[in-house]
């Protein structure tokens, strides 16, 4: 073969190497009708925390706020289930860590006029959530409101003979040893685990208890047969109701909503500053922003409702008379807060399972702003909401 014919091959290959590459990067750019591209998974941050890419369209409303995220971010979510925290308020144990990464938060007394969180996560990984403590009935209650078996995590819990008895109605209601992550009896280390260094101060060990949303939906999954879906292949959310949600309008001024549970200890007096730039409400506890150890920021919430309902005594023998009672089942008053406005209403609930309902004073079913739903439930008696 002489030369010229030689440098003619070397050329024509060329041109072909290069012109394939260039159609390669065309059509791998192009998206075919009826083929989806691959969803990148999340990434895991140093800390343990799952990453998002922020630069996703966000398109996907949260079936529990309405808040709407990246595919990317419900195809994660589609493999799980609602994951309920108690989290304490104690004023030692502050700042929690997770709550801001809750996509709905229920307060109320636990003992003593200190008030006490179910946090709900779904849409969102917190990372590390503590401190995490023991169930109430009333919490109870309102997590059974999320669909087939919704994943409850605490640590002990009342357990005295009587209508406050949170562990035994957890097994009257199937719960236990099932979709009931309770530290106490079942859920190993370290899933749960004591983090004394959490604060940069010491405290009481009871304090001190931590876990993370992706320790506990992973522990579901593998142990429980506890996803999206069951082991018999129904979905947590055959049944459940979703709000009615719209898009935000900020219609109000600066101003401060002013929540007393109890009124012997301004330390659990709880003040929400509303910013009409960002439509939103900060969060204040005993007099001081209230923050998420996990990134330092201020608790916030799109939507403030304040459920009041009747407070009682369980009178079930327990020392001091300290379990409590709310009568989450029924109807009542509520207050609405939201893109400024003050929203005076009702709520209904009519079992155990079913939905807590909220309506204006005409009758209307509330629509949401997309974001953090946040329920006080405050003593029907001598609980306080007003805005300052």
């Amino acid at each position: 073969m002489n030369k010229t014919n030689l440098l003619r091959i070397l050329l024509v290959a060329v041109v072909y190497l290069l012109a394939s590459g260039i159609s390669y990067k065309v059509l791998s750019s192009v998206s075919v009708p009826g083929v989806s591209s691959p969803i990148a998974a999340p990434k895991v941050e140093d800390n343990g925390k799952l990453s998002f890419d922020q630069n996703l369209p966000k398109t996907q409303p949260c079936p529990l706020n309405g808040a709407k995220y990246s595919k990317q971010q419900e195809q994660w979510w589609q493999k799980h289930r609602p994951l309920g925290v108690m989290i304490e308020n104690h004023a030692e144990s502050r700042p929690q860590s997770g709550l801001s990464s809750a996509d709905v938060v229920y307060e109320a007394v636990a003992e003593g006029g200190i008030t006490r969180f179910l946090a709900v996560f779904y849409c969102q990984d917190a990372g590390q959530i503590a401190p995490v403590r023991s169930a109430r009935t009333y919490f109870i209650d309102f997590l059974s409101e999320y669909g087939n078996s919704p994943l409850y995590a605490h640590v002990g819990g009342a357990n005295q003979s009587g209508p406050a008895n949170a562990i035994g109605q957890l097994a009257d209601y199937g719960w236990r040893l099932y979709n009931d992550l309770d530290q106490f009896s079942n859920i190993p280390f370290p899933i749960f685990r004591r983090d004394e260094d959490r604060l940069d101060r010491p405290v009481a060990t009871e304090h001190t208890m931590s876990s993370t949303t992706l320790q506990l939906w992973d522990y579901a999954a593998k142990n429980r047969k506890l996803g999206y879906e069951d082991e018999d292949g129904v979905s947590w959310d055959e049944e459940f109701v979703e709000y009615s949600f719209k898009d935000e309008e900020s219609k109000g001024v600066k101003k401060t909503i002013h929540v007393e549970f109890w009124r012997a200890d301004n330390n659990y007096f709880v003040d929400w500053a509303y910013d009409p730039a960002t439509n939103a409400y900060a969060r204040n506890n005993g007099g001081k922003p209230q923050l998420d150890k996990n990134n330092n920021k201020q608790l916030v919430a799109k939507n403030l409702v304040i459920l009041f309902m009747q407070e009682s005594r369980a009178n079930d023998g327990y020392e001091n008379n300290v379990h409590l009672l709310y009568k989450t089942k029924g109807t009542g008053k509520a207050a609405i807060f939201m893109d400024g406005e003050d929203i005076a209403g009702t709520w209904k609930k009519d079992s155990r399972t079913g939905r807590t309902i909220v309506r204006d004073s005409s009758g209307k079913e509330i629509e949401f702003n997309r974001g953090l739903i946040w329920f006080h439930i405050v003593p029907a008696q001598t609980g306080i909401a007003k805005v300052q």
